[in-house]
């Protein structure tokens, strides 16, 4: 399965965002899942988790500004991104698994918070 990241943008420092991961093919298991980020000359870090029975888990950089959460129908994540800082600048991405990466990449969503 591959999933599709979309809702980046432009926004000052203290803007909001939220992010969209949809399932490239219909999907009706319920995965883990996780959001990434990958900054300029930077490895790719873990931003935040959720697992199937709905336990979540944030980087210490995001804690209390991002939230990841499902649908209803839980056919897609999302990642909703508050008080967003310069260093918050980054291509974000999902995958399936809490804390690891199970599937190939997506195109990911660029996410860029400037002055």
């Amino acid at each position: 399965v591959q999933f599709v990241e979309s809702g980046g943008g432009l926004v000052q420092p203290g803007g909001s965002l939220k992010l969209s991961c949809t399932p490239s093919t219909p999907v009706f298991v319920l995965f883990d899942m996780s959001w990434w980020r990958q900054a300029p000359g930077k490895q790719r870090e873990l931003v935040a988790s959720i697992r199937s029975d709905g336990i979540t888990d944030y980087a210490d950089s995001v804690k209390g500004r991002f939230t990841i959460s499902r649908d209803e129908a839980e056919t897609g994540v999302y990642l909703q991104m508050n008080i967003l800082e310069l260093e918050d600048t980054a291509v974000y991405y999902c995958n399936r698994g809490a804390g690891v990466a199970l599937e190939d990449w997506g195109q990911g969503t660029q996410v860029t918070v400037s002055t």
